[in-house]
């Protein structure tokens, strides 16, 4: 090549890239479930790397996001230009009608195809399991499995999540009654006994912190983060296994800035964002980053298996049957 086609040509990717980054600015509105102190640390750690692009967010449990969702694709258009939640359920349901866009180029290298969907419209960003927390002034003597929870000393003093509000209730409770052992006896059992439902897992934490339940089903993080920062209880991985979701990533394919919306996605599940999330109390999902300072090595944990297309399938009558036993 002469040294004036090498001139020009390096003008060309000089200009190339320059237009990239002009188009990878302006404003991006995500729609989570994360909550809300935690997307504000995100926000602040995204825009440190990227303060061309200016975040709004608007945070509400995945249930009454789907719902705002719908309701807006229904009137001809929605803010949001990327989704966060902790559903892959919902996700796939998004997908399925043709909602989202497929990020074929999206840098995935040390990414579990697990959490990546197929036909790269959602990619997950972070683990999540679902286990037993506790009040440690109320219970000496803590419980290991799911079945300790079916006793009807600790089941009337149980409080869980709701699918109809939480994602990662979805994704739980759609798990358990996949289980074998467990099915929808285990929730009738449950019940039958007094356990009763809040909302979402903040709605869990709260009680059992406050003493007002010795047990609740919820996220680890969430158990785990409120015992660091001193509240009396503590958490448990049951041994029959945990379900687990991975807060997936998305950009909606009408969304206004795609360009700026892929370099969200890629912050999200590149090393910054993954170190924040272990800093926030995640697993992360990103090879050769390590999990939280306590938590039990990834790979020693059973989760529990299931069929998200069932999930999917069986979702609305899951949900109705939860609401028949637990109120909603």
């Amino acid at each position: 090549m002469s040294m004036k086609l090498a001139s020009l040509a390096a003008v060309a990717t000089a200009l190339a890239f320059s237009q990239a980054a002009f188009a990878a600015s302006g404003t991006i509105t995500v729609y989570t479930s994360q909550p809300n102190d935690q997307m504000a640390a995100v926000v602040a750690a995204f825009n440190k790397d990227h303060p061309e692009i200016t975040v709004d967010v608007f945070r509400t449990g995945t249930t009454e996001l789907m719902t705002k969702l719908e309701a807006e694709f229904t009137a001809g258009s929605t803010p949001a230009d990327v989704m966060l939640i902790a559903d892959a359920v919902a996700m796939t349901k998004l997908k399925n009608e043709g909602r989202l866009y497929a990020y074929a180029d999206a840098p995935t290298a040390g990414l579990p195809e697990a959490v990546i969907d197929p036909d790269r419209t959602f990619f997950g960003t972070k683990l999540i399991t679902t286990g037993i927390i506790y009040n440690t002034n109320l219970v000496k003597t803590a419980p290991v499995s799911w079945a300790d929870l079916t006793a009807p000393d600790v089941a009337k003093s149980l409080i869980m999540p709701s699918p109809l509000y939480s994602g990662a209730a979805v994704i739980h409770v759609d798990t358990m009654v996949q289980q074998p052992e467990f099915g929808w006896k285990y929730y009738e059992t449950l019940a039958d006994a007094g356990a009763v439902a809040g909302q979402g897992n903040g709605t869990v934490v709260e009680a059992v912190a406050r003493g007002e339940k010795a047990y609740g089903i919820i996220i680890e993080y969430m158990a785990l983060n409120a015992k660091a920062k001193g509240s009396p209880v503590d958490f448990v991985f049951p041994k029959e296994g945990v379900s687990s979701i991975t807060q997936p990533v998305a950009i909606l394919k009408d969304s206004d800035n795609i360009d700026a919306a892929k370099v969200f996605v890629d912050w999200q599940i590149g090393k910054t964002a993954q170190e924040q999330s272990v800093g926030q109390g995640y697993f992360p999902i990103l090879a050769g980053v390590n999990p939280p300072a306590g938590y039990p090595a990834l790979d020693s944990l059973k989760i529990m298996s299931a069929d998200p297309a069932k999930m999917l399938a069986d979702d609305a009558a899951n949900k109705q049957k939860f609401a028949d036993l637990f109120g909603g």
